[in-house]
């Protein structure tokens, strides 16, 4: 695990957005974990976007990296999607895909297989069409900062969802509880915040860089959503086993909560 915090510069110094992709996204049968961890999320997010509550025209994904998994059960709900992430490079990569560019990341089994979960597994083509018009705009954000997407100020949200960034961008607990009362703020009072967030996890590698992460227990999230304003809904953990030792999560938690109609 790396002795220190993996600061924001160094992810946009050295994240490789395409090594990353590679290593967690291929649904490869070399890397067996990985591809259990993704389908595990893609059902929690298939699950938490079922709810009928979750809905409406606009969502935020905050911390998107340069993936789309997150997005897609998320594209039958929301009319309008807006992306967000700190490093330059993940959301050039993240537009090499919506763009349909030559040499983009192939997301056709990932895709496939949310489109299985829905019923239908041929939808493929037209639930990557959807998803490519759904998005509006991807855009810089730092969720340290009281306004995440500042100098701009976008108009709060239906609903925003983030997977898997809160954990590597906060360095302590307090910058954690502090983060999601920042992004709290991108979404409307009565709108709801999906999240997947990895548990008791201090590190993750690929391609011969450690990155940090804020190990938490599911209390300390649930506690630091309604700090920030909002209520849980629904939350479940999952155990998460892994024979590699580039990650040392033991745990994944989904979580939607409603953000209170009275938060200011």
């Amino acid at each position: 695990a790396p002795a220190v915090f993996t600061e924001a510069e160094f992810y946009q110094q050295s994240f490789n957005p395409r090594a990353y992709l590679e290593e967690y996204y291929s649904l490869s049968d070399s890397r067996e974990w990985a591809v259990v961890f993704l389908k595990q999320n893609l059902r929690s997010l298939h699950k938490m976007f079922s709810l009928d509550e979750v809905r409406g025209d606009t969502l935020i994904d905050v911390g998107c990296g340069p993936t789309i998994y997150q997005l897609l059960s998320a594209c039958e709900h929301f009319q309008e999607i807006t992306a967000l992430d700190y490093t330059d490079q993940n959301r050039r990569e993240l537009e090499k895909w919506l763009k349909n560019e030559a040499g983009a990341f192939d997301w056709v089994p990932v895709v496939k297989y949310v489109c299985e979960l829905e019923g239908d597994r041929e939808k493929w083509a037209e639930k990557q069409e959807k998803l490519r018009k759904k998005v509006k705009q991807v855009l810089k954000c730092d969720v340290t900062k009281a306004n995440p997407t500042g100098p701009m100020s976008l108009p709060p949200a239906d609903c925003i969802v983030s997977t898997l960034c809160l954990e590597g961008a906060c360095k302590d607990l307090p910058t954690f509880r502090s983060a999601l009362r920042n992004i709290g703020t991108l979404v409307k009072p009565g709108g709801h915040l999906v999240m997947v967030t990895v548990l008791r996890e201090t590190y993750y590698a690929f391609n011969n860089q450690v990155f940090s992460c804020l190990s938490l227990e599911k209390h300390e999230v649930k506690e630091a959503v309604e700090a920030a304003g909002f209520e849980v809904k629904f939350s479940e953990e999952q155990p998460t086993t892994v024979h590699d030792d580039c990650t040392n999560c033991s745990g994944v938690l989904s979580l939607v909560a409603r953000r209170c109609p009275s938060a200011n």
